[in-house]
């Protein structure tokens, strides 16, 4: 991965948008500016009986379209800056989905790879008690991401309680089911995906049924995207990687045994029957559907040319720099953008919000038409900007979201 700050992308792409929607100066100003953040230093006490601590985070975006949501990430190369860029993205996510949300995100620098499972409670519970004012269930609603699980969501939700000195259900979304969790959130991002995948492939000619499909990235999004490529269009996954390497099969690569290679010895590329590849070779394979599904700037002006897949569809978040976009554009590569493919995983979350409110929840086929419909529609609204303005993609997705965002800012008088 090229070393390229996320949050001067993020700005970037907003300054090319503002060029493209002729805003002011200083309302461009605003969109490359987060309203709040948070920086918070954990104290935890390890197993050996240590206390270490764990630089933390919360930024609160934008929340001029309403209460501001967005996941916590454990990671141990997070920094300030790609939690802004992500908070940004979920603003413009939640937007373009037309959510009544604005963005948030939050980090905290560990590994929890190293970490044992009451090492990670206490974590998650310091966490919750250091920004605790920060958030709540009619503030900002966080959620999983990178290396959080819904177990890190109950923990959460339950210091949330403790404090509170009441049951608060809503303060987190994407918890397990027995404590308000909505059915459908497991896989939802990745479903979300395939349906922007599908109407792409409507429109390009393409048949799913005999397509081929390379994920690069192996966590939640990765596997779910493999597996539904799969079950719902009898795609071929010819190639998987995760960060430690990849594999190649060119008859095609069982998801769920991908899977379990991975349980088994931390790593899908000791998937037997398969051509070892490197991540990086992934990206370039002549395949018809490319899924980039782990972390930012892995597609750049270095490699973009390169790319032969028909569509590349982002479902990791910030995947392709400004430079690779042009490029994928110039070359007929038709990107699905991350803040519309990846929309799934919020647009789920916030039915779990809408269900915690009024203690009723829906059974997942609900769910999973609700989320198509949603999808659906972002995709061609988006779709029939890229034509109109003669843009590509990314800029289209952009132009939908900001015009909603400063369409609030404007009706509060903030600009």
């Amino acid at each position: 991965m090229e070393n390229i700050n996320p949050f001067d992308v993020v700005k970037q792409q907003v300054s090319k948008c503002a060029e493209i929607l002729r805003l002011p100066p200083d309302v461009t100003a605003m969109l490359k500016t987060p309203m709040r953040e948070l920086h918070v230093s954990l104290p935890v006490r390890m197993d050996d009986g240590s206390i270490k601590i764990f630089p933390a985070f919360r930024v609160q975006y934008n929340d001029a379209r309403g209460i501001t949501k967005g996941g916590v990430r454990f990671h141990p190369e997070e920094t300030i800056d790609t939690v802004r860029a992500l908070a940004a993205w979920m603003t413009w996510k939640c937007a373009l989905l037309d959510l009544p949300l604005g963005g948030a995100k939050g980090g905290i620098v560990c590994n929890p790879k190293e970490m044992s499972a009451g090492e990670l409670e206490r974590l998650s519970r310091s966490y919750i008690r250091s920004v605790f004012q920060f958030i709540g269930p009619e503030k900002d609603v966080p959620a999983p991401d990178v290396y959080t699980t819904p177990q890190i969501m109950a923990w959460m939700m339950d210091e949330y309680s403790v404090i509170a000195g009441k049951p608060q259900f809503g303060v987190i979304t994407g918890k397990p089911l027995p404590l308000g969790g909505s059915p459908g959130r497991g896989d939802a991002t990745a479903r979300g995906g395939m349906y922007t995948i599908r109407e792409a492939a409507k429109v390009l000619g393409i048949d799913l049924s005999k397509a081929t499909v390379a994920v690069h990235g192996y966590g939640n999004a990765g596997y779910y995207a493999a597996q539904l490529s799969r079950e719902l269009f009898g795609s071929k996954v010819v190639a998987v990687c995760d960060s430690k390497g990849g594999v190649y099969n060119k008859n095609g690569i069982d998801p769920e045994e991908a899977l379990k290679c991975k349980r088994r010895t931390s790593s899908v590329c000791n998937l037997p029957g398969c051509e070892r590849i490197s991540a990086e070779k992934l990206l370039e394979l002549d395949v018809d559907i490319l899924i980039p599904a782990a972390i930012e700037n892995v597609i750049t002006d270095k490699n973009a040319a390169n790319v032969k897949a028909k569509i590349v569809a982002e479902l990791a978040n910030g995947p392709t720099t400004p430079e690779a976009d042009d490029i994928l554009h110039r070359n007929g590569v038709h990107a699905i953008p991350d803040f519309l493919c990846n929309a799934g995983g919020v647009t789920v979350s916030y039915f779990e919000m809408v269900q915690n409110f009024y203690l009723y929840f829906w059974d997942e086929m609900e769910v999973r038409e609700r989320l198509d419909k949603k999808m659906t529609s972002a995709y061609h609204s988006v779709l029939s900007t890229s034509r109109e303005h003669n843009i590509n993609m990314r800029q289209a997705a952009y132009v939908r979201a900001v015009e909603r965002v400063v369409e609030a800012m404007k009706l509060r008088g903030w600009v």
